[in-house]
């Protein structure tokens, strides 16, 4: 640990935070940490990390690799890894004190980063090095890391004048604040939720496994006997498939979509308006007509027309889809004597009986045989088909909730490489949601790092006793975090700044979706879909026509994606609005305008769209997941035309110039140097059935 944190250590009264972590690989001691300790811990680190820039800032010897940006890429330990179990527990495992801590902190933070990212001083010397970066015989890596902090100086203002800088820096810190707000609304809202049911009569249609979990949801809420069903995705959606009371539906579903849109105290709407206009400003201080032209001069896109161009043609193909679906599920609505309109309340319990017309399979059917201990075996195998990596699971590491599990990684030479956790289910302590998130970065920097990685997860929990069941999107998801998760972990770089998935946006999503397709695969499917009962296979016909069924009912998955990405770069391509933003009347309008069809929802509306409000992580960058989808359906596509999905030449390159590359060059010259060019929307088109050729 830094030296500045072991001084600060001896000062320290017990307080956990600042002391040599010394348990099992490092890991926080998360049994002692309290609260309070986080106040101490945060006045500390901010203070020894302002003053390690400070010496560098004020070295009088002139600027080289080493004594500036090398010096800065070591700096900061004890924030960074305060920062890191902060942001672990107020997402998976908060409470009252740490809510509260957010509040206050959010600021704090926007304030030490804009000290030092608006340092004259400072920017001054990473300016003089980037200008000579040619002469520095630099390794590319080096480049790269240079290349990196200058792009991270001057879009957080280093190179504007002192009022510019004082007005960006209060514009930063207000919207820092008004993004925990958002996320602490949003938070609130669903506690404050739950569908109680009681009898027969309200469990109409549900299968046995949608009920257990909604049994031991109402058992953790002290309502044994009852079933409850809450706002976490993985416990409306089956709802939605299953139950035929449709006066439920409609009631969960209505919750569902008013998050954050309620009129109250939790209510969203104005925080979008402020969060709207100060993005707006912020963009135009830094010289760029909106907030997404901002944005996305930092992605592989670069423009918001290139952006619009790939969504506008998805767009396309999604809704002429959806319009032919809805017309089918119309007419199953019609047959069983019923002559209301369809809803959205409707679509996916409608859905569910159109797949098992047309596909002969149903979701009833394949749940038993996702079970989530199966799925979790399943892609540890494809990690160690594809990469070596072995998982040894760990019960002598310090952990934040008696559901987290641990494993140790190994590569294929038996190295330790980092740890793995596991937080796989919903709670009121946790935000909804899926996520990677780390606790450590991999780095050669300070010596041998190795990274500790955490995939969050809201699975319904099942009853004691029994095992929990996946739906095909639930096991999808598990593959998706855990590849980002094995982007930390296969990472092999020196500095922290490119470490991991520290990387152009529209490039993260790349690893995650990639690893999707594995689960899919009937190679997979055959050996780790066992029925949860018998331990039986999944069935060979039941096999194949799960496959087929791939591509069923993707328009509504592409419609619901595609407009709330089409929605988020609208909204920031505002100029600063005149007057207070409606957000409401936006969002009407903007769907008004590409058609929307009536009976499906977006995917995330305004009020709850973490992604963008709640931080700017994916603010204008929401259309990132399609975009890596481009590359991912390609990327599949090399194994496929190798004939062997764990190719093992392929899997060479793929570790090498994604996964273990990290950020340590451009994207395009990864992509290219694994697959040889870059892809087309076609194969993207072509995967999710809405080629033409496929309609």
């Amino acid at each position: 640990m830094h030296q500045q944190t072991q001084v600060l250590a001896t000062d320290a009264d017990d307080n956990p935070l600042l002391e040599e972590w010394g348990g099992p690989f490092g890991v926080p001691p998360f049994g002692g940490i309290k609260p309070d300790h986080f106040r101490e811990a945060f006045a500390c680190a901010f203070a020894a990390h302002a003053a390690e820039v400070a010496t560098i800032a004020g070295n009088a010897a002139a600027p080289t690799f080493d004594n500036t940006i090398a010096a800065l890429e070591a700096s900061g330990q004890a924030l960074t890894q305060t920062v890191n179990v902060f942001n672990l527990l107020a997402g998976a495992h908060t409470n009252d004190a740490i809510l509260a801590i957010e509040r206050e902190l959010a600021p704090l933070k926007a304030k030490h980063w804009d000290g030092i990212l608006m340092d004259e001083a400072l920017f001054g010397r990473v300016d003089s090095l980037y200008q000579m970066r040619d002469r520095l015989a630099l390794s590319a890596e080096q480049q790269r890391v240079l290349e990196r902090y200058h792009v991270k100086f001057t879009r957080a203002g280093a190179a504007l004048d002192g009022a510019a800088k004082e007005r960006l820096a209060d514009i930063n810190e207000h919207l820092a604040t008004l993004g925990t707000r958002f996320s602490q609304n949003l938070l609130a809202d669903e506690q404050s939720y739950a569908l109680v049911l009681d009898g027969e009569d309200d469990l109409a249609g549900l299968p046995d496994f949608v009920r257990a979990a909604a049994r031991a949801a109402a058992e953790e809420r002290g309502l044994a006997g009852k079933h409850v069903f809450t706002l976490s995705r993985s416990s409306v959606e089956p709802f939605l498939q299953f139950s035929t009371r449709r006066d439920l539906r409609e009631k969960i579903f209505r919750a569902w979509i008013a998050r954050g849109d309620g009129g109250g105290a939790t209510d969203n709407k104005g925080i979008i308006a402020e969060m709207v206009t100060l993005r707006a400003e912020r963009a135009r201080l830094l010289g760029y007509p909106s907030f997404a032209h901002y944005r996305l001069d930092d992605t592989m896109a670069k423009t918001p027309q290139a952006v619009r161009s790939l969504l506008d043609r998805v767009w396309a193909a999604g809704r002429r889809r959806v319009m032919a679906d809805r017309d089918g599920l119309q007419e199953l609505v019609q047959a069983e004597g019923k002559n209301f309109a369809l809803a959205p309340w409707d679509w996916r319990y409608y859905a569910e009986k159109l797949r098992k017309a047309r596909c002969d399979i149903d979701e009833a059917t394949i749940k038993p045989y996702l079970q989530l201990e199966r799925i979790i075996e399943a892609a540890f195998y494809t990690a160690n088909r594809l990469f070596g990596l072995t998982f040894k699971p760990r019960d002598d590491v310090p952990v934040w909730h008696a559901d987290v599990r641990v494993w140790e990684v190994r590569d294929a030479a038996g190295r330790h490489r980092g740890l793995f956790f596991g937080d796989y289910f919903a709670r009121p302590s946790k935000h909804s949601g899926a996520w990677m998130t780390k606790l450590r970065d991999q780095e050669m920097l300070r010596g041998d790092i190795h990274p500790l990685v955490v995939n969050v997860m809201n699975f319904s929990k099942a009853g004691e006793g029994e095992p929990t069941l996946l739906s095909v999107d639930d096991a999808k998801t598990l593959f998706h975090e855990f590849g980002h998760a094995l982007h930390a972990l296969l990472s092999g770089v020196t500095y922290p700044m490119i470490a991991g998935t520290s990387v152009l946006k529209d490039w993260s999503e790349l690893p995650s979706q990639l690893y999707e397709h594995w689960v899919e695969r009937p190679e997979i499917l055959r050996r780790f879909a066992r029925h949860y009962r018998t331990g039986e296979p999944i069935p060979e016909d039941q096999l194949r026509r799960l496959v087929a069924a791939r591509t069923f009912n993707k328009g509504q998955a592409t419609v619901e994606y595609v407009a709330s990405a089409l929605i988020d770069l609208d909204i920031h391509l505002q100029p600063v609005p005149g007057e207070a933003f409606d957000i409401g009347n936006f969002e009407q309008a903007a769907l008004a305008r590409i058609g929307m069809p009536d009976e499906i929802v977006v995917r995330h509306r305004p009020t709850h769209f973490q992604h963008i409000f709640a931080g700017d992580a994916y603010a204008a960058a929401y259309y990132s997941y399609l975009w890596s989808e481009v590359l991912d359906a390609d990327a599949f596509a090399a194994f496929e035309e190798a004939g062997d999905i764990f190719h093992p030449g392929t899997a060479k390159k793929l570790h090498d110039h994604v996964y273990a590359a990290a950020g340590s060059r451009d994207p395009v010259e990864l992509y290219t140097a694994f697959r040889g060019r870059l892809p087309t929307p076609d194969g993207l088109l072509k995967r999710r059935g809405l080629s033409k050729d496929a309609a």
